[in-house]
């Protein structure tokens, strides 16, 4: 990624009260001198989802256009094509299991190592796959209409989505 220095990795954990593991996330980045975001994998279309969101969301940071107080919710809303907090909250980590993208930003000693004591990492990408029930929730989720999928037609259906994350850009 042009700009912003991140790890990708995928990972599997349950969290039982958001507000602590958050913390305890936050406690790693702190100590590790990074940035941690965590993304729901159910609501992106996949690692290239998860770059576009990093990249833009860290040009809006270095130019001081953000419209957040923090580079990792600056990352979900343009994960989530929004500049609604509330919304953008949604596509990071929730109360039971979670199946998420983990980036590091900038990658940092230590930090996946403090990480594995919170989540599982694992090697597979079980979210890279758009299946038609995942298509279906991430058409609803960024308003993406039957007839703009038969235009550019099933196989570009993850181009539709980071177009949208790049059209916040625009909006802002």
């Amino acid at each position: 990624m042009r700009g912003v220095r991140c790890e990708i990795y995928t990972a599997v954990f349950t969290v039982e009260d958001t507000r602590e593991f958050l913390n305890n996330v936050r406690k790693v980045a702190d100590d590790c001198g990074t940035n941690i975001i965590l993304f729901d994998a159910g609501r992106l279309a996949g690692r290239e989802h998860v770059e576009a969101a990093l990249l833009h969301a860290w040009r809006a940071w270095e130019s001081g256009d953000a419209v957040s107080n923090s580079f990792e919710m600056e990352t979900l809303l343009y994960a989530a094509g929004t500049r609604q907090c509330h919304l953008a909250g949604s596509y990071g980590v929730h109360t039971g299991e979670n199946h998420a993208y983990v980036a590091i930003c900038p990658p940092a000693p230590g930090a996946r190592e403090r990480l594995a004591d919170l989540v599982e990492f694992v090697d597979t990408d079980p979210e890279e796959g758009i299946d038609p029930a995942k298509r279906e929730r991430l058409a609803e989720l960024f308003g993406i209409t039957p007839e703009e999928i038969g235009v550019v037609g099933e196989e570009r259906f993850r181009e539709l989505v980071l177009e949208r994350v790049a059209l916040l850009e625009v909006y802002r």
